[in-house]
């Protein structure tokens, strides 16, 4: 069995009187790569938000690398190299490529290897070292998520979570960053990607968990959770 970088156990949270998350638990394994699915609305980036810090949840446990961080700033877990990849992307349009990638080696830990991450992500996106100097506002929607995925990196993560890989992308641009996550994966990079294309995500992860509602729904080996007719359900309303 591998080591559980990631478990998340009985995770409540919110936005004012309403509650969104009820019990929501996960394990995420050590170099595998882990999906959380959900129809629009299921409480999918609340998760991530509370996970990473980005919120602060009102029950619950986040367990990382063996520690309890379930209270901690985003700051500090994303310096612990719990590394989130948001929806949307989030860059900053005004500033180049460089230093967008400049902006996600602020830890200690990864400043100290700026230059070896830099050169990494550079031979994993080529495309981002020819216009290492362009404006990431003009980048295309597919290129804007290779920033986010290349700027998530340089913080030398020890699970790089990425929320929505695929919205608003065109199919062919959606395949190339597929690829992208299968060469993280084989590199031995963990990742916990929540997506709402269900056969893209069962397609490239090992462990699936399917949320409802804001509540748990299913759960099990990706292969299996693609078999399931309930999936028709969560999904569906079938």
């Amino acid at each position: 069995m591998s080591e559980i970088l990631l478990q998340v156990e009985g995770l409540e949270a919110g936005y004012g009187d309403v509650q969104v998350l009820w019990g929501i638990s996960l394990k995420v394994a050590r170099g595998t790569m882990t999906t959380l699915l959900g129809a629009n609305g299921a409480g999918k980036t609340t998760s991530l938000r509370a996970i990473t810090g980005a919120m602060c949840p009102r029950g619950g446990k986040v367990v990382f690398a063996g520690e309890d961080v379930t209270w901690l700033p985003a700051h500090a877990k994303a310096a612990r190299g719990l590394v989130l990849v948001p929806e949307g992307r989030q860059l900053f349009n005004n500033m180049s490529v460089e230093e967008n990638l400049e902006m996600g080696a602020y830890s200690r830990r990864a400043r100290q290897h700026f230059r070896q991450q830099l050169d990494h992500v550079y031979t994993m996106f080529p495309r981002l070292k020819e216009r290492r100097n362009q404006k990431s506002g003009t980048f295309s929607g597919g290129e804007q998520q290779m920033l986010a995925i290349a700027r998530g990196l340089m913080a030398m993560p020890e699970i790089l979570i990425i929320d929505e890989l695929s919205l608003g992308l065109a199919p062919v641009v959606v395949q190339q960053l597929a690829e992208t996550l299968k060469g993280l994966k084989a590199s031995g990079v963990t990742v916990l990607l929540v997506e709402q294309n269900l056969h893209l995500a069962l397609a490239l992860s090992d462990y699936a968990y399917v949320i409802a509602e804001g509540r748990p729904f299913l759960e099990g080996p990706s292969a299996e959770v693609a078999a399931k007719p309930e999936i028709r359900q969560a999904y569906l309303g079938l």
